[in-house]
């Protein structure tokens, strides 16, 4: 039967049949398919042809859906590429293979198997980079990460978590390329040709009690904006709070557990809820979820746009990071008069080897002063600046 419109709308399954395909006398292998359904008949437009001893076919797309001329030209292809000797076939298997290979899905293969040859430390580091920081882009298929991918979020991980942070990620996901170019998943490493951050050595942004002051006053009565009042509160990383489960928190004993799986060194830390930290998440209403902040699976993402709001409201003249929060409270312990040691156990800091071979006290008691007259002198300031606490 010659394909035009008019026969293939005709064209009905034969009696008796829950699947036939007729061919086109003008195309040769290029046909119709119905498949008998439980209201409907399924009908596709087909490439079939044979390589060597093997048949392929080709779906070609609905009837609904696909004009016959581009079902026509479709094959037409098809059979272009097979008379050149390619497989259209395996190239679609091919295609088809490489998307569903996600970043996400190739960082938690290599981190299996990469878990027994790094030391506990090491596996620690390169899973955070991955999970966290290269999270925006874990939805995409390997194959189509490009370098602007990567550049683009290296930009945002230089402002937002430091310079540091996105050297370091990007070391980590490019030794995951080049396990995964080994493994046969891609082909390419997208993190070649991007460049590095200049360090310039450690940074030592500290924010002014004042600073401190305009970015509480002006942090939103969002997620974002509690996560920022925490870490002003607390010292805490980003991620900690960030990804803070309902599971770590007791308000009763006022108490913040983060598990050791979240923490940079590996350590479980317990860290005191003062007045302010307690009362902002005695504000969050608990959801059907495990985690305190965000949407959706996880904790809180988005963190390049709010942080780009909230440096327009707070308007500083010092570029700052959120990691800079954590430094500021560190070196206001300090101002304060907190012993050295108490300071760095606040901020979960390891002491040297020997000491902590030695020392096994977790100073609960010295945290929790600490804490409270960190948040104690931060209400000064606040309270000394234009608008409510």
């Amino acid at each position: 039967m010659k394909f035009t419109i008019v026969s293939v709308a005709r064209f009905r399954l034969p009696s008796g049949k829950s699947e036939h395909i007729e061919f086109d006398d003008a195309m040769p292998g290029f046909g119709l398919r119905i498949r008998a359904g439980d209201k409907n008949e399924h009908r596709t437009f087909i490439a079939q042809y044979k390589i060597g001893s093997k048949h392929r076919r080709i779906t070609l797309g609905n009837v609904a859906k696909v004009t016959l001329e581009d079902a026509r030209q479709s094959a037409r292809i098809i059979f272009g590429k097979i008379a050149k000797g390619e497989d259209p076939a395996n190239e679609k298997a091919e295609a088809r293979e490489a998307t569903s290979h996600t970043l996400g899905s190739v960082i938690a293969k290599y981190l299996e198997a990469k878990e027994p040859a790094l030391r506990a430390s090491s596996y620690r580091e390169t899973r955070r980079h991955l999970e966290n920081y290269w999270k925006p882009l874990h939805g995409l298929a390997l194959s189509s990460i490009g370098r602007a991918n990567v550049a683009a979020q290296l930009t945002a991980l230089a402002k937002n978590s430091g310079r540091v942070t996105a050297n370091r990620s990007r070391a980590s996901l490019s030794a995951m390329f080049k396990w995964a170019i080994g493994e046969g998943l891609c082909d390419h490493n997208p993190v070649v040709g991007t460049n590095t951050q200049d360090e310039g050595g450690p940074r030592e942004r500290s924010l002014s009690d004042a600073e401190m002051a305009k970015v509480w006053l002006a942090a939103p009565e969002n997620d974002y904006g509690r996560i920022v009042q925490l870490l002003m509160l607390t010292g805490c990383r980003r991620e900690e709070i960030g990804g803070l489960k309902w599971s770590e928190i007791d308000a009763g004993a006022r108490i913040i557990t983060i598990a050791s799986n979240r923490t940079k060194n590996g350590r479980e830390h317990s860290l005191h809820l003062c007045d302010q930290a307690l009362a902002i998440l005695k504000q969050i209403p608990k959801r059907d979820r495990e985690y305190v902040f965000g949407v959706g699976q996880g904790g809180f993402s988005g963190w390049s746009r709010r942080k780009k709001d909230l440096e327009q409201a707070a308007n500083l003249k010092v570029e700052w990071t959120l990691h800079d929060l954590r430094r500021t409270v560190r070196t206001g312990l300090g101002k304060l008069g907190v012993q050295p040691h108490i300071a760095e156990a606040v901020l979960n800091h390891l002491p040297p080897k020997l000491i902590r071979t030695y020392d096994r006290n977790t100073y609960v008691a010295e945290k929790r002063d600490a804490l409270d007259k960190w948040a104690a002198h931060l209400k000064v300031a606040i309270a000394q600046a234009p608008g409510p606490m």
